[in-house]
């Protein structure tokens, strides 16, 4: 700004002193053009007069420096002298014309002889002949040289203009630089900037209101992405990450500020950004390890272009071990019911037929007898675990006595036990909790069903109920055939089978320890399970203790 204003203010002080050079020198040329016309004039009078008492005479001994041409009435040269008389006619020049004519006359013309621009003034002796004097216009502007010193006035007068506008400028800009645009207010300015002042101020309230907007914005902005358990990561148009929330790093490795997903290591991810920033959606699930997590990929377009992506990352591992549980689960009870139910078609098809003798009739019809009753324990079993699933808030709680159910088991399984030769035994004391009986009997039926099922003949079984202050302790513990340790966290999932080929041997649905899982989660209890192959295995149930009084 101060080179405009330098630029400026010189420019117009140039203008006005180059605009007086041209009119004091054009006053001079026409004041120095007048008075040379008037003593070529003077000078061609008294030369004519003469001419008149001395004849050529007095020409050659008149003592000049313009020069003296004496022409006839016919335009002839009678005498000249600079060429003498070997000149063409003059009558046709505009200065002699006019002598003959008026008695004076005068131009400026270029010399046919010499060629250059000159300055002539003509007069008519009384004899009618005409005497011409004439003055190069070289010699007019030599005389201006007299006035040169004038020029170097206008030169320097021109520097000092210069240095004033430069000092002019910088003292018009320094308010203006040493505005403090935080506290315009604070700043010393002179009255002419007030209004910008004002502008300023103005502008600060805006920005700083716009400002605190954004910041407020951007907080909750980043509220929300923090406590997002999904993954949340924004990409510029090379895949270099901008901004990724805490999700982001724990879903995704090397998703930190600055990087580039483009060049991920997981490859799936960096080929779904790349065709993100090429304007293509992406969903897609990649499996790492036991984890899966879920990518979905957008584009981001600005005025027509894609400017980045947005990548969205989800934990999925539940869901996914859901869907392949629910497979299994679909093919397991697809083989749990058509087993027993290829039988009993098999059975009724050979009785039907009259393929059965008499005396296998009654063999026949207790094995269909048993295999319906499978079916039916399996279903009853599902639809345990299905209201399980649900979480039905309609249960009635009260309060339950684990020892009194416990003993209610073994009066159930005392049977079973003795089949197998297995001894049972309950030691403890009454220790009451919150829940549902129904689902807290099938919890203390079920472990003691498989304690017996999968013990060796003649082992035992024992069951210990204790408490402390603030739980409740059920643990059955038995001699069996113990549980490999790769297999235990997996025992208690639907139709999962230990060792299948044994398992054929062992009458159940296997959705036995599932229903125990599911129960004791419905009474926020957890399981511990401790197991050594050919040890035996001991599950204990830990209840959180409440009684009814405590939970109304």
């Amino acid at each position: 700004m101060t080179g405009k204003i330098f630029k400026h203010a010189f420019f117009l002080g140039a203008t006005v002193l180059i605009l007086c050079a041209v009119l004091f020198f054009g006053v001079q040329y026409a004041q120095t053009k007048e008075e040379t016309y008037s003593a070529l004039r003077q000078e061609a009078v008294y030369a004519a007069n003469g001419v008149m008492r001395a004849g050529e005479e007095y020409l050659e001994t008149l003592e000049t420096q313009n020069r003296i041409t004496w022409i006839s009435a016919d335009g002839g040269v009678l005498y000249d002298s600079t060429y003498g008389n070997a000149i063409s006619n003059q009558s046709e020049y505009e200065e002699v014309a006019g002598a003959l004519e008026s008695g004076e006359g005068h131009c400026i013309r270029k010399s046919g002889s010499s060629g250059t621009q000159t300055m002539y003034y003509a007069v008519r002796c009384e004899d009618g002949t005409v005497l011409r004097l004439s003055k190069p216009i070289s010699a007019i502007r030599y005389a201006l040289t007299a006035v040169s010193p004038i020029l170097w006035i206008f030169v320097l007068v021109l520097l000092i203009s210069g240095a004033l506008a430069f000092r002019a400028a910088k003292q018009l800009i320094k308010p203006i630089n040493s505005i403090d645009l935080d506290m315009p207010d604070s700043s010393k300015i002179y009255r002419e900037l007030a209004p910008l002042v004002e502008r300023i101020r103005d502008q600060n309230l805006t920005i700083h209101e716009q400002m605190d907007q954004l910041y407020r914005k951007q907080k909750e902005f980043s509220a929300l992405t923090n406590n997002m358990s999904e993954g949340f990561v924004l990409v510029d148009r090379e895949g270099v990450v901008l901004s990724a929330n805490t999700g982001a790093a724990r879903l995704i490795d090397g998703c930190d500020p600055g990087c580039s997903l483009t060049e991920s290591k997981t490859e799936s991810l960096a080929k779904a950004v790349s065709d993100a920033l090429a304007g293509k959606r992406t969903d897609r699930v990649l499996a790492e390890g036991e984890r899966s997590v879920q990518f979905i990929v957008n584009p981001v377009v600005s005025h027509g272009r894609t400017s980045g992506a947005v990548v969205l990352a989800l934990d999925v591992t539940e869901r996914e071990q859901r869907e392949r549980l629910r497979r299994e689960f679909s093919a397991n009870v697809s083989h749990e019911l058509k087993t027993p139910l290829t039988s009993i078609s098999g059975f009724a098809e050979l009785m039907t037929n009259d393929l059965v003798s008499k005396d296998k009739i009654r063999e026949f019809s207790g094995d269909i007898y048993h295999e319906s009753q499978r079916l039916i324990a399996l279903i009853d079993d599902i639809i345990k675990l299905s209201k399980l699933d649900e979480d039905d808030a309609s249960y009635e709680f009260s309060d339950v006595d684990l020892y009194a159910l416990a003993e209610e088991a073994f009066d159930s399984l005392r049977s079973a036990a003795l089949k197998r030769g297995v001894t049972l035994s309950l030691s403890g004391k009454s220790t009451r909790i919150l829940g549902v009986e129904q689902f807290i009997d099938e919890i203390i039926f079920n472990l003691c069903d498989n304690a017996i099922k999968y013990n060796r003949e003649g082992g035992t079984v024992e069951v210990s109920v204790t408490d402390s202050d603030s739980e409740a302790y059920l643990c059955v513990r038995d001699t069996g055939i113990g549980i490999p340790y790769e297999h235990q966290e997996r025992v208690f999932e639907r139709f999962y089978r230990v060792d299948k080929s044994h398992s054929k041997d062992v009458a159940g649905t296997g959705l036995g320890l599932s229903i125990v899982k599911h129960a004791a989660r419905f009474h926020g209890a957890r399981i511990e399970l401790e197991s050594k192959p050919g040890e035996g295995t001991a599950i204990t149930v830990v209840f959180p203790k409440k009684n009814a009084a405590e939970d109304s």
